[in-house]
Parts: C-alpha cells; sequence; structure tokens
C-alpha cells in the first residue's frame, strides 16, 4: 500500500502570502523596513523558526529567536485564519485519495498550532488526520525527519510513501528519507534546483501544471509496478 504525504504551504495550500506578510510585520516592528518578497522566497521550504535564525543574524536584531518566532506565528494565525486557500486541484487529490482509503498525512515546517489553522479553516482536517510539525522533530527540512515522522505515524515503510512537494528543501528531505516525490515548484523559476531533478514526477509550472488526474495517473502506475 502507497501512503502519500503532503508538504502544505505551498503545495496544500496557497500559504506564502500570509507567511510573507506576518515575517515582513515582524521584521518591521524590529526596525527592518525593506524586506522584500523577493528577499522572502529565498527561504520557501526552510521551516519558520530556521528562517528566523538567519534573519536575527543577517539583520543584527536583538530580540530572542524565541520572541521573534511567537511574533510571527501570532501575526499568521490572525492572518491564515481569515484567508488561507487551498489549491483546487490538490484538494480534489486529497479527496480522491480519501475515498480510495489510501494513508496520508501531513508533514511541515509550521507551527503545530498554524498546521491545525490552516487545515480546520480550509476544512482539510477532515481529510488529513495525521500530521506532523517540525517542531517535534530533530531538524526541520532539508533533514528527513519530519516525513520518516510522518511515515511512522502511519505504520509504513519510507520506500512505499510517495511526497507532494513544493520547495527543493522539501524535496531534498524526500529523497533523504527514501521516499518517492511529485515536485509542483511554488516559484516556477526554481523547477531546474537540482533538488527536483530526484523526483518522480515533475510539474515544472507548479500549481497552473497540476492535475489531480495527472498526479493519481502516476500514482496508479506506481501501485501496480
Amino acid at each position: 500500500m502507497i501512503s502519500v504525504i503532503f508538504d502544505l504551504d505551498g503545495t496544500l495550500v496557497d500559504s506564502e502570502p500570509n507567511y510573507y506578510e506576518s515575517g515582513r510585520r515582524t521584521l518591521e516592528r524590529h526596525g527592518v523596513a525593506d524586506f522584500t518578497w523577493e528577499d522572502h522566497a529565498r527561504f520557501i521550504g526552510i521551516g519558520t523558526l530556521e528562517t528566523l535564525e538567519i534573519l536575527r543574524e543577517r539583520y543584527g536584531l536583538r530580540a530572542p529567536v524565541e520572541q521573534l518566532l511567537a511574533e510571527q506565528n501570532a501575526s499568521y494565525l490572525e492572518l491564515a485564519r481569515a484567508r488561507t486557500e487551498a489549491f483546487p486541484q490538490m484538494r480534489k487529490f486529497v479527496e480522491r485519495l480519501h475515498g480510495e482509503g489510501v494513508p496520508m498525512a501531513v508533514a511541515s515546517g509550521s507551527s503545530r498550532e498554524a498546521i491545525d489553522a490552516v487545515l480546520a479553516g480550509t476544512g482539510l482536517d477532515a481529510l488529513l488526520t495525521t500530521v506532523v510539525s517540525a517542531e517535534e522533530v530533530p531538524h526541520g527540512k532539508p533533514a528527513p525527519d519530519v516525513f520518516l515522522e510522518a511515515a511512522r505515524r502511519l505504520g509504513a515503510r519510507p520506500a512505499d510513501c510517495v511526497v507532494m512537494e513544493d520547495a527543493a528543501p522539501g524535496a531534498a528531505a524526500a529523497h533523504a528519507a527514501g521516499m518517492a516525490c511529485v515536485a509542483i515548484p511554488y516559484v516556477a523559476q526554481s523547477a531546474d534546483d537540482p533538488a527536483f531533478a530526484t523526483a518522480g514526477l515533475l510539474f515544472r509550472a507548479g500549481q497552473a501544471q497540476f492535475s489531480a488526474d495527472a498526479a493519481h495517473d502516476w500514482l496508479s502506475a506506481r501501485r501496480a509496478a
């Protein structure tokens, strides 16, 4: 039995605008007034804590990283509850797999509170009940820890798992975990990143190209192999 493990942000839901805005607000509060979307895009696929550790050092911020994390999480949750949308084709894919009884999990670099808020806000919590946050494992992506823990909770062998990912660090984490990967780059220009070369299926144009039917056909062929 194949199990499917979904990244959340940028894969299941379009949460990156909320992450950018919550990060921008947090940095602005601490004197950084010029944090752009391009700056944010470099950290897509990396956990919030790891991102803030880098930004704290880069901008010489005095506040402890724990304070920055708390501030950003609070801002993000406010935004996420008000406006997070699931990608329509991805929702269709999840619903189809759920109807077939395919074991599924979410493995994300976000906090558990943020994951739960987004899943509840989009209604995906009824379909995806196994959830792992990077807060619950020693290392975030590109380390394989979140995916290996998701497989453990599903009772699945890593070799029997397929990861759905939008970011290069996540694709690298899936490869390190010994799992197949379906890659849907959130930033289409990153499709040539070497990490995506290990993907079993790559939708180079990202969500604009992703099709629930195409992903399901690929998964079915893998099951039959």
